[in-house]
């Protein structure tokens, strides 16, 4: 288990099976699996986001209300227009 280093990671989040496991609680609200129940929603980074927009489910939450009007799913009302990006 890579010497050690997904312990702490393999105890909080027992079946939290991402990719980048680095990634979970890194400041940054990741989608899909990282943003489940399993993986602490992103090791807490997407509470906010999905206290804001509990039905957007975006590839990429940390670029709603990034400052930049990102197209398709991410400018809708469920996702508040891009966090208002596209207002």
């Amino acid at each position: 288990y890579d010497g050690g280093d997904c312990d702490d990671f393999n105890q909080k989040y027992p079946n939290c099976t991402v990719e980048n496991p680095s990634w979970v609680g890194d400041g940054v609200c990741h989608g899909g699996d990282y943003n489940s129940k399993v993986c602490g929603y992103d090791g807490g980074d997407c509470d906010d986001f999905n206290q804001k927009y509990p039905n957007c489910t975006v590839e990429n939450p940390s670029w709603v209300g990034d400052g930049v009007c990102h197209g398709g799913d991410y400018n809708s009302k469920v996702c508040g227009y891009d966090g208002g990006d596209c207002d």
